[in-house]
């Protein structure tokens, strides 16, 4: 993969210069190569991705939690089907109803109706769960995903009923989706970013992973010491923070550099000859 930094705002009083990271693919790469890694597509055309806080599930040996089982009953009745997204029929009832969902849960215009119909014909959307009440019939939800077995699921966006909130029907579509692809043997199942405390609640999960920057961490404590950072505007470089690097890191450069995934590959020797 080529990586491409993107600059972002700076605040020069502080010294802060910041970039985008986008990686981009070469041949014989799939998606999963870049998951991997800890980046998300950043293009519905999977031509571009970015590095980010980003969550996943190990599902190898995935039990439900305590609270997991309590979601799972709670949406007893309810089935999934996993549809590609070539058989599924797109009709304007379900485009109407995920709009008005997004405009309810998102704001008007966050999802957009080129958006959506951009999505649906794009590749980051392979596969559909299509979720059913068997007591009255109704479709209640729609979870979009990216499916590249058994490497990864990507949980992308969820639409559902809000009649039928009472019943967590969000989190139920994504417990559901837990054990779903645990059972057809899928290695990750990953849920897209955690930058704010409204996202914690994806963290009820045994085994969740985050991705700090250079590494997939498991310790909840460092990812909610990042969440609240976000909030604080500290005005200073993560890994420049001694309560960060001593809290999780044992205060030292080196081991967080030797646990990177990144590195240089060292330049061809004609190049270092100057051919």
């Amino acid at each position: 993969m080529k990586l491409v930094f993107s600059e972002t705002c700076s605040d020069y009083s502080r010294y802060i210069y910041p970039y985008v990271i986008w990686a981009l693919p070469e041949a014989g790469e799939r998606p999963a190569d870049f998951f991997r890694r800890g980046f998300l597509p950043a293009s519905p055309q999977l031509d571009r991705y970015y590095l980010c806080r980003n969550l996943r599930v190990p599902l190898a040996n995935y039990q439900p939690s305590s609270e997991n089982r309590r979601i799972l009953r709670k949406g007893a009745g309810i089935v999934a089907e996993l549809i590609p997204r070539a058989a599924f029929d797109y009709t304007d009832a379900r485009r109407q109803a995920w709009k008005a969902y997004a405009d309810q849960r998102f704001g008007e215009e966050v999802m957009s109706f080129a958006r959506l119909d951009s999505l649906m014909s794009s590749p980051v959307i392979s596969h559909l769960l299509l979720f059913t009440d068997t007591v009255s019939g109704r479709e209640v939800g729609t979870a979009l995903l990216f499916l590249e077995e058994p490497a990864v699921a990507y949980y992308y966006y969820a639409f559902y009923d809000l009649a039928h909130f009472s019943r967590n029907l969000g989190m139920y579509m994504m417990t559901h989706a837990a054990g779903f692809f645990a059972e057809r043997g899928v290695e990750y199942l990953h849920l897209g970013t955690c930058y704010s405390t409204r996202a914690l609640y994806k963290t009820q999960f045994a085994g969740l992973e985050f991705c700090n920057g250079f590494r997939w961490s498991s310790n909840l404590a460092e990812l909610k010491f990042l969440v609240l950072r976000d909030t604080q505007l500290p005005g200073k470089h993560l890994l420049e923070m001694p309560e960060y690097r001593d809290a999780f890191h044992a205060g030292s450069f080196a081991k967080m550099a030797a646990a990177s995934e990144f590195r240089l590959a060292p330049p061809p020797p004609e190049l270092l000859a100057g051919t």
